[in-house]
């Protein structure tokens, strides 16, 4: 049987503060997501002044991170470059940068979303969050 590691209580929490903090400290009023490797919720922080609609954006490109394994920008290119199938995926719709995979001992157990700013910093945003996991 295999094994994986999976994401914790504690381990949200770590991501979730230290992209609290990263957002902060850039002045940006963004929602964060974590979810499972199944694209389930596991956490989620609005900050103040953060727009409304982020609140359902980010998870949604966490979801989509997580199911797709890969970070949500890739499906941004392909549909952009022209592979407009992709907008009626099944079970995902966060095609959108943003969305990036927590990756642990080679296996994703998890991702991250984040919506309220320019696409770049949602990333800058989540990547400082995985970063607190030590992995």
């Amino acid at each position: 049987m295999n094994t994986k590691p999976v994401l914790s209580a504690e381990d949200v929490k770590k991501v979730l503060a230290a992209a609290e903090a990263h957002a902060l400290q850039n002045k940006w009023a963004v929602t964060i997501a974590v979810v499972d490797d199944g694209g389930h919720l596991l956490g989620m922080l609005r900050l103040d002044d953060a727009a409304p609609i982020s609140a359902h954006i980010a998870p949604a490109k966490a979801k989509t991170a997580a199911l797709g394994r890969r970070e949500s920008r890739v499906y941004e290119e392909m549909i952009n470059n022209g592979r407009y199938s992709f907008l009626s995926a099944p079970l995902i719709d966060g095609l959108l940068e943003g969305g990036v995979p927590v990756v642990a001992g080679g296996h994703v157990v998890g991702a991250v979303g984040v919506s309220g700013v320019k696409s770049t910093e949602d990333v800058q945003i989540a990547q400082a969050g995985i970063a607190a996991l030590g992995l």
